[in-house]
């Protein structure tokens, strides 16, 4: 009796691991509801070939939009729009500091985004004025000022603000 259930529960296992891996998670173009086959109709003839990992965030990126409301999806078009407008270097530095932004701990994208949040909140008057100041500074002006007035200048507000929003 113990063999059974032991070789029962090993049976058990085996399957949870087969459909928990990423080859259980693929889906064929077919499988694919109409909504996420038309919103990815551009990928059609290369669905199958796209890694498993792709083709599941492509899914959660459809699944977004579908949940967007129109003003949204305005607003998504227009930034992909830009996107595409941009040169191809631009891009990529982009991709490039965004993916240097991801590997900082947690603690320094706070401080980043609080910074980016209390920039944003400036009028256009003033984040011009801060710009030049900038491009006026010694990288070593630059750092001091990275570390002591701007933290300083970052209202508690925005703070809280965005641990609201991060918490969501």
């Amino acid at each position: 009796m113990r063999v059974i259930h032991r070789t029962i529960q090993l049976v058990i296992v085996a399957l949870g691991l087969v459909l928990t891996s990423p080859h259980a998670l693929a889906a064929s173009w077919d499988e694919l509801g109409t909504a996420e086959q038309k919103l990815l109709r551009p990928l059609k003839n290369q669905w199958s070939d796209l890694s498993t990992e792709r083709q599941q965030r492509l899914l959660r990126g459809a699944k977004r939009w579908h949940e967007m409301s129109p003003d949204q999806r305005r607003t998504a078009r227009a930034r992909i729009k830009k996107w595409r407008k941009m040169p191809l270097e631009k891009r990529q530095r982009i991709r490039e500091r965004y993916h240097r932004f991801r590997e900082l701990p947690p603690a320094a994208q706070e401080r980043i985004r609080q910074r980016h949040a209390y920039f944003r909140s400036l009028s256009p008057e003033q984040r011009q004025h801060l710009r030049q100041r900038w491009q006026k500074m010694t990288p070593k002006q630059r750092q001091h000022w990275r570390k002591r007035e701007l933290r300083q200048k970052v209202p508690k507000q925005h703070r809280r603000r965005f641990r609201r929003h991060r918490a969501r």
